[in-house]
């Protein structure tokens, strides 16, 4: 019997992976435990509510009662009050739990690329998981490497038992048609209309128009992604996977988005035209065979099936899209 405790398990990635496991046949034998903050999941038979901080020790002690699983997807973005409660106490009081815990067996950290500093600098090579760290100006990269390094030294101090799953760009939804908008709804970065001014933006809006995004040498960027649903089926093979422990792995797409390949084929398919804008970013390009030998894992998302489900998504009214963090 698992008995795992999600944490952020109301934001894009802990919301996914809940509804996966409360709906998949395979996993009758789950329950879970949410530590919520804020927001408060629909409730379900397997599923416990714990709420409070998740920087607070007595409530990450409550939470981790009887847990034998923890999977750890709570996370802040450019908020300087808040990123280090969350990401380095948070953490740290969860290890403490999981290595005096007589219950638990494994903690699963979902990391990020902006440890390695994603598009911020230039890489000559496939970035593998041997790169070092790397962050990039602001507060979230550098939470991402304290992540990854605390949860290291626990396996070299402790030999806890865990992995850190990291993962670039998160997609869901119609989320990549709105991060190429020139409109305030754009999703993430960067903001379109703050580069080319609120006029241009507009005259790009009418022409439905979608941003080609430049390096500093004039080449089109190639940026990492993931859909979530890919995502969640790593999070779920790396439980208690034999081959996951004290291993970090790249969760991506097979190649990077290229943005004249979207530019292209937007073009192709929906006559759309595409704006050259120059950047100050770089191309990357996250390798993710270790994930492939290891856990067996393959993402099952291209270029063409995050268009395709970006471009005809529909919201309905009770489906609004929303944006929890900045950045």
């Amino acid at each position: 019997m698992k008995h795992i405790l999600v944490t952020g398990a109301t934001g894009k990635v802990g919301s996914h992976f809940v509804r996966h496991l409360l709906q998949s046949e395979n996993h009758r034998n789950v329950t879970i435990r949410a530590l919520c903050h804020t927001r408060l999941p629909e409730p379900h038979e397997r599923l416990e509510v714990v709420k409070g901080s998740i920087s607070d020790r007595d409530v990450v002690h409550t939470a981790m009662k009887g847990i034998t699983h923890v999977v750890h997807c709570a996370t802040c973005k450019e908020t300087p009050d808040s990123v280090m409660d969350v990401a380095v106490k948070g953490l740290f009081w969860l290890l403490e739990d999981c290595r005096l815990s007589e219950s638990f067996k494994q903690i699963v950290l979902i990391g990020g690329d902006a440890a390695l500093g994603h598009f911020f600098y230039p890489h000559a090579l496939p970035v593998t998981e041997q790169k070092r760290h790397s962050a990039y100006p602001g507060c979230y990269a550098l939470s991402k490497v304290l992540e990854e390094v605390m949860l290291e030294q626990y396996f070299v101090q402790y030999n806890l038992s865990g992995c850190c799953l990291r993962a670039p760009w998160i997609m869901e939804k119609d989320d990549f048609k709105y991060s190429l908008s020139f409109g305030e709804d754009v999703f993430g970065g960067p903001r379109w209309r703050d580069i080319v001014g609120t006029q241009r933006a507009e005259e790009y809006i009418k022409t439905n128009s979608v941003p080609l995004m430049l390096d500093q040498e004039g080449n089109a960027i190639k940026r990492n992604f993931v859909h979530v649903n890919d995502l969640v089926e790593s999070m779920v093979l790396a439980l208690d996977h034999p081959k996951a422990r004290q291993q970090t792995f790249n969760i991506c797409m097979d190649e990077p988005i290229d943005y004249q390949h979207v530019a292209d084929y937007l073009h192709l398919t929906r006559a759309m035209p595409s704006i050259e804008i120059k950047t100050p970013f770089w191309s990357t390009w996250l390798d993710n065979s270790k994930a492939k030998f290891l856990l067996g894992w393959r993402p099952r998302y291209d270029l063409k099936r995050l268009i395709e489900e970006a471009w005809s998504y529909q919201r309905s009214e009770a489906d609004p899209r929303h944006v929890w963090y900045p950045g």
